[in-house]
């Protein structure tokens, strides 16, 4: 009867877990990529191997010697009841038992079917190309049956393409279409259901089919691959040894298994086309960068052609824009690209300083200027010589302080509170608000004078709300950085997620949509955003589409149809320019031109 052992782990605080050891090279150690995995710090990312080599069972250090009954070893042999200790952790060899009734197999074939599922789940999450992570599949599913080979199929449209194709050995199979029966696909795929054939050219059913006959096959085992009823793909595997045929059993075991598999390759496709998201981000990204500003909208792109021009010069400028827009990094921003950059950049809130207080933090006091001046300190002018001040919300200073400010801009002098001789000061003045100055200066609460002394140029920001595609670009922005911040596996937004994003009329702007999204990154429960996370209602009765796209002519329309269109056939061919012109049916220059103009735009990197 066929015996299975097991490795009992016990941890330093007594709790002990089985792993049946149904593989031939078992790894053990502290990574998650492991068969085993340990949580012991002090370990290895990977410590032994478990290696069965005909009956008997080795254990092989890998990085420094383990303890085997006591003693120190670098290798092994394994008998039942034998205990090696790694750390604080023990590993004792269960002696193996004969098969349970079937009843109690099946459950134990399930467990392990679900261990190995956790494993490859582990994979899909890490960040490993799709390629290995399908191989790895594939070989999960062929060492859990036995299986001499196996087949990962996936339908397009009517006709299906072998994704992957793995030999036992873990060898890649060449010419795999060639190697399965288009008369047992076909029979699952309309079915829906999972067949074994366990010994084909002996069935009555199958001897007589032309791909049976013609590929000799022995047994052969098939599942469908469903998403929420649709199907999606197949496994397919084949064994040549007669001593070990399929059998109902081992179709179960495959039947469990392609259930689970179904979720975790659909999580692999929508991971993999996030990171190609994810790489057209960044490409977008430095196509929508100015400096630290992001965005591409055409408000935005004006505005960086004013800050390439007030940058070079000294003259005052006014920053005008809702809370939130933005108003101190577009300040900083014109004073990095100044021939003052290497100075300091001072920024003082005239709305957060009372106004007993502001005076001395403009100009600096003297000790024993007023009430708490213990000691003589410079102002937020003075700090500023040789480089830039920003005066953030200057609609907000007293008419008082209005009248010294004023004096201050035209002579370049400040004197400090409580002294009588004036100190000059070498500074550009940056001054922003979100109230309408204009208003201001009729209803008398704003002196004209100085308004005209620091409007020399004025640059407004638009409110999030009108910045169109801009607000997905932040909003990705920001979901990267603080996905990396703080080590949590989040992804991207779901398709109504970005729309609630788009439909949000913003009345924080930028600085309310950071928050929303570092808040939704925090508290997410999936690697994918939704509108619940961002705390953004969605109407069920509104569809999501793309409301905010810019209607085009039909002609530049279709263009940019067939642009994306083209993209997205090369990514799913992998680049393959040639297989991706043939698919499309045209000519493969007309890939190769479609490349060029790709470059040439900047849409993708030169060779």
């Amino acid at each position: 009867m066929h015996k299975v052992a097991s490795l009992v782990v016990r941890t330093a605080d007594g709790k002990e877990r089985r792993h049946p050891l149904v593989k031939r090279l078992v790894s053990v150690g502290r990574s998650a990529d492991n068969d085993v995995v340990v949580e012991d710090p002090a370990l290895p990312d990977t410590a032994l191997h478990l290696q069965r080599e005909g009956e008997r069972l080795a254990v092989v250090a890998l990085d420094g010697p383990f303890l085997h009954n006591g003693k120190r070893r670098a290798r092994a042999w394994l008998e039942p009841g034998d205990v090696v200790s790694l750390g604080s952790i023990t590993l004792t060899l269960a002696e193996a038992a004969p098969d349970p009734p079937p009843s109690t197999d099946r459950r134990v074939d399930a467990v392990v079917v679900l261990d190995r599922l956790h494993a490859f789940s582990q994979k899909v999450l890490g960040d490993h190309p799709t390629e290995e992570v399908l191989e790895n599949l594939m070989d999960i599913a062929i060492e859990l049956t036995g299986a001499d080979k196996g087949f990962l199929i996936l339908l397009e449209g009517e006709s299906f393409r072998v994704e992957v194709a793995r030999n036992g050995d873990g060898t890649t199979i060449v010419d795999a279409q060639g190697r399965i029966s288009d008369t047992i696909v076909q029979q699952v795929v309309e079915k829906r259901r999972p067949l074994v054939i366990s010994d084909a050219l002996r069935d009555e059913r199958w001897r007589g089919a032309a791909s049976v006959v013609n590929l000799k096959l022995c047994s052969v085992m098939c599942a469908p691959l469903l998403e929420k009823g649709k199907l999606f793909g197949l496994l397919y595997l084949g064994n040549d040894r007669v001593a070990s045929l399929f059998d109902e059993r081992d179709l179960e075991i495959l039947h469990i298994f392609a259930s689970q598999a179904s979720l975790l390759l659909q999580n692999a496709r929508i991971l993999a086309a996030l990171r190609l998201d994810n790489q057209e981000l960044r490409k977008q990204l430095e196509g929508s960068r100015f400096g630290q500003l992001l965005g591409s909208c055409e408000a935005m792109r004006e505005i960086y052609r004013k800050i390439e021009k007030v940058a070079r010069t000294d003259v005052s400028v006014l920053l005008q824009g809702e809370t939130g827009t933005g108003k101190e990094v577009l300040a900083r921003e014109i004073h990095r690209r100044s021939h003052r950059s290497q100075g300091p950049f001072v920024a003082i809130n005239c709305g957060a300083i009372p106004e007993n207080l502001l005076e001395s933090e403009l100009f600096g006091h003297v000790r024993g200027a007023f009430t708490g001046a213990s000691q003589t300190r410079i102002g937020k002018f003075q700090a500023a010589n040789g480089g830039t001040l920003f005066l953030d919300e200057i609609g907000e200073m007293p008419p008082a302080l209005q009248v010294k400010l004023l004096r201050a801009l035209q002579e370049r002098m400040v004197t400090k509170v409580g002294e009588t001789r004036p100190e000059p000061v070498d500074i550009r003045i940056i001054a922003a608000t979100n109230k309408d100055l204009a208003k201001e200066i009729r209803e008398g609460r704003f002196r004209e004078d100085l308004y005209y002394r620091l409007n020399v140029v004025t640059i407004e920001l638009p409110p999030l709300r009108e910045r169109g595609q801009d607000i997905l670009v932040l909003a990705r922005y920001f979901l990267d950085t603080f996905a990396k911040e703080f080590g949590i596996p989040v992804k991207g937004f779901d398709a109504r997620a970005e729309h609630a994003l788009r439909k949000h009329k913003w009345p924080g702007n930028v600085r309310e949509l950071e928050n929303r999204v570092k808040r939704a990154v925090v508290l997410a429960d999936s690697v994918l955003i939704t509108p619940e996370d961002l705390e953004l209602e969605v109407d069920p009765l509104d569809p999501v589409e793309d409301e905010l796209t810019p209607i085009l002519p039909l002609q530049k329309a279709k263009e940019e149809f067939q642009r994306r269109y083209i993209n997205e056939v090369l990514a799913r061919n992998r680049g393959n320019r040639t297989k991706t012109a043939r698919d499309l049916g045209v000519d493969p220059r007309t890939i190769y031109r479609h490349l060029e103009a790709e470059r040439a735009a900047g849409r993708l990197p030169s060779e």
